[in-house]
């Protein structure tokens, strides 16, 4: 049998960790060169900060009584997003770095949003858990498309121009 969630924290702590996510698109928006990479981030970190946004909507807790003042906290270095990074990497933090990091975060996320998904019973809460997973599925696609696009690779809209059989 499952063990019990408290469902109200385990959606405060997705709440965190989508805030968590728009820093660190924040963060890699204002360190890009590029513009294209830098547009790129800038549209991530509002979408993250929607799911925060859907996450407090369901959020019952009284800890946390306005979103806006919310997500204008400063960053939390050890969030879930940021805690990894160290300041060297910070010092060289480039799209490839930025973008290889995202991939690798977003399918953590989507993972464990699908498994915190499938342990809801009540189903406005579940399916905010699934919506939000498959966004960061989406994520993760176009993370991938930009991170090939960045590097010169073979974009996907072009492979039959590349591969015969």
């Amino acid at each position: 049998m499952a063990e019990k969630i408290n469902v109200q924290d385990a959606v405060k702590k997705s709440m965190l960790t989508e805030k968590s996510a728009m820093d660190f698109y924040t963060l890699g928006a204002a360190k890009m060169k590029n513009a294209e990479a830098k547009k790129f981030f800038e549209l991530l970190a509002r979408e993250e900060r929607e799911h925060a946004s859907q996450f407090f909507a369901i959020y019952k807790g009284t800890d946390i009584p306005n979103f806006d003042t919310f997500v204008s906290t400063p960053a939390d270095l050890h969030g879930d997003w940021l805690s990894g990074l160290e300041k060297s990497l910070l010092a060289d933090f480039n799209e490839r770095k930025a973008m290889e990091l995202a991939m690798e975060k977003e399918q953590r996320l989507e993972k464990h949003l699908r498994e915190m998904a499938a342990r809801m019973d009540d189903p406005a809460v579940k399916a905010v858990y699934e919506a939000n997973a498959k966004s960061t599925h989406h994520h993760y696609q176009l993370i991938e498309s930009e991170y090939a696009r960045l590097m010169g690779m073979v974009h996907e809209t072009d492979i039959d121009t590349y591969v015969r059989e």
